[in-house]
């Protein structure tokens, strides 16, 4: 396993492992673990004020200013129709480049970051369908690690333009 980066430092991209594994990096909103490709990982840092902006969706928290670059920050506890939770010490703010017709980037709130996994392709399974009642598109799959189940998310399917207005 990879050793995360202090708060406020950039994450060093990776190279896909020898074996042909991924790695993803692992977050928590309440005791679930979510991964995102750690490759679109572009910084972590604690939580910090941000600037609300007017008439936005509730789980937006308002935008930030990083080094020149205005970022919409999403708390993804809201976004995932979870109950608030006050802001602590453990409560961390992941950056993350997300593709569409443009590249954007995009900070989400999370109650904390987890771990590094490699995980490799054949061991990711695909989301259950549920109907069309509830919406899956931004699960890319769920894998086992250890005795725990992860969901991998497709950031640019929940963080696209159009899944924030």
């Amino acid at each position: 396993m990879s050793e995360l980066p202090t708060h406020n430092e950039p994450l060093d991209l990776l190279e896909q492992e020898q074996d042909g594994s991924e790695q993803y990096l692992t977050f928590l909103l309440d005791d679930e673990e979510y991964g995102v490709e750690i490759l679109r990982v572009q910084e972590i840092k604690g939580w910090d004020k941000v600037t609300h902006i007017p008439n936005s969706p509730h789980y937006l928290c308002g935008v930030l200013n990083l080094r020149g670059t205005i970022v919409p920050v999403v708390d993804l506890r809201l976004r995932f129709g979870m109950p608030a939770r006050a802001y602590i010490s453990t409560t961390v703010v992941v950056v993350l480049k997300v593709n569409g017709p443009r590249q954007r980037t995009v900070a989400i709130v999370v109650d904390g970051v987890s771990d590094a996994h490699n995980i490799l392709p054949e061991n990711i399974k695909p989301a259950p369908d549920f109907g069309s009642s509830i919406d899956t598109d931004f699960i890319s799959g769920l894998v086992s690690i250890e005795d725990n189940m992860m969901i991998i998310l497709n950031i640019d399917s929940l963080l696209s333009v159009e899944a924030l207005g």
